[in-house]
């Protein structure tokens, strides 16, 4: 009899386990209640990055004139003024975002995995109840259940979205208007992503942050050209400045600061951090320990603390990326299974903020290493002398590596630039095989290329 596994939750966590387990002949079964894909395809990943896509656009259209394109209006005058139609750009994403969905639904169907639409709780570590839209109850009994319900938006009593001028990121996406004056809350990755997406679609954008610099989590030189960047573009970022409420009155959005002050809007979006999805799931009566927050405390193999349980995605905790999610999902199930598996590492992942220029890192950080957790020689390269950057107008951005001293082995680095989440991979692949800046700097690129910035720097690294 083929082992019976439950996931709750349709996010990549879970339908990635999904598709794990079916492919090693379980018998498996998906609960969701929000639409497969999760948050990561419906409200939030791909979403966020479609529209950011767009964005993107605006950005390259805008340093059009450098490169020699000049854009003209029917009366042959200099058109300088672009706009989008933010009612178009969010039916599209929304679109898109369903598409993907449907896809996810297809693939699962083609391995036989059966997707039942309601919401699941444990009742024990070995059965999950599943409540329907009509309210009707069903058992399911399980030999493993992977709970994989992600997180939701972060909210305050004193800043209450109302779903039309004060938003979650999950609700920007119903806007039919074009905001007069945008204000984030908020500057870690969402808020910053957001904020320098509004900026390029010609929006005017206040960023409120609490903290002294933009992206506080991230690598402090990349947040500083990032930060750089905004400003420059028009960007009104508020340093050390905290939220102490949002209100609305008619077409006026008023953020009130802790100092008294206020920031006045059309708009205003919320990133404020994420909550997970574990209330009232039945968690801890099973045995499920849970952490500060609420969040599922889990090992590195995916395990809770109730035999047979398992978790995966944002719901842990455990760094809320969509590739993180979907490779605790696959371990989860390979481990259960009894198929080879390697317990998740953390410093072999790499991640992206999608501003513009991106952000991307992988492995130990300059912090790590300022502090001394970690000894390593670093060197940072600027794209301003790369000549395909100076080819494409870029002026903003850099390469750094971090290698061991002694053996050279490459153990972290950061890319800023435009689509650094492309050009971080091969850094991403000299850390995950412990390879070395020489071994690194020696591989082949082409020239003019950004990635020759890469193994520039790895040969700056090199010792005789």
């Amino acid at each position: 009899m083929s082992e019976r596994v439950v996931i709750i939750g349709g996010g990549p966590g879970g339908y990635e386990s999904a598709l794990v387990a079916a492919q090693l002949g379980a018998d498996v079964t998906v609960v969701d209640t929000d639409g497969l894909g999760g948050s990561a395809v419906l409200t939030d990943c791909v979403p966020s990055k479609t529209l950011i896509a767009t964005a993107e656009l605006m950005t390259d259209v805008a340093g059009a004139a450098e490169l020699g394109v000049n854009f003209q209006d029917q009366e042959g005058d200099a058109a300088t003024t672009l706009r989008v139609d933010l009612a178009r750009v969010n039916a599209r994403v929304k679109q898109l975002a369903a598409d993907q969905s449907a896809d996810i639904g297809r693939r699962l169907a083609r391995e036989d995995v059966t997707i039942i639409e309601g919401r699941g709780r444990l009742d024990g570590p070995g059965r999950v109840l599943v409540t329907r839209a009509d309210g009707s109850e069903e058992a399911l009994e399980a030999d493993a259940v992977l709970v994989a319900t992600g997180a939701a938006p972060r909210t305050l009593p004193t800043a209450q979205p109302d779903g039309e001028r004060i938003l979650t990121w999950e609700q920007v996406y119903d806007l039919t208007e074009t905001p007069s004056r945008l204000i984030v809350v908020g500057s870690g990755v969402t808020g910053a992503e957001f904020a320098s997406a509004y900026l390029a679609l010609g929006i005017d954008v206040t960023l409120v942050s609490s903290r002294d610099r933009v992206l506080p989590g991230e690598d402090a030189d990349a947040a500083a050209v990032l930060e750089q960047v905004l400003t420059r573009r028009g960007m009104d970022v508020l340093s050390k400045s905290r939220m102490e409420s949002v209100t609305r009155s008619g077409d006026t959005v008023t953020v009130t600061l802790t100092d008294g002050r206020t920031v006045e809007g059309s708009h205003c979006i919320l990133a404020l951090g994420s909550v997970p999805n574990t209330a009232d799931m039945g968690l801890e009566e099973a045995g499920v320990l849970l952490k500060d927050g609420g969040f599922i405390n889990v090992d590195r193999v995916s395990r809770t603390s109730a035999r047979g349980v398992y978790a995966a995605g944002d719901c842990t905790g455990v760094l809320m990326l969509a590739s993180v999610a979907a490779m605790q999902g696959r371990i989860a199930m390979w481990h259960f299974l009894g198929d080879t598996v390697h317990p998740l590492d953390l410093k072999k992942v790499s991640s992206n903020v999608f501003t513009a220029p991106e952000i991307a890192t992988v492995g130990w950080s300059q912090q790590s290493v300022d502090s001394g957790e970690m000894q390593a020689e670093v060197v940072t390269l600027p794209l301003s002398g790369n000549p395909r950057a100076k080819m494409q107008g870029v002026h903003d951005g850099f390469v750094k590596l971090f290698c061991r001293p002694g053996t050279g082995i490459v153990v972290g680095g950061v890319v800023v630039a435009p689509r650094a989440s492309e050009l971080i991979h091969p850094i991403t692949i000299a850390v995950a095989e412990s390879l070395t800046a020489d071994q690194l700097a020696q591989v082949f690129t082409v020239y003019p290329s950004m990635s020759g910035s890469i193994a520039e720097a790895a040969r700056r690294l090199h010792r005789v």
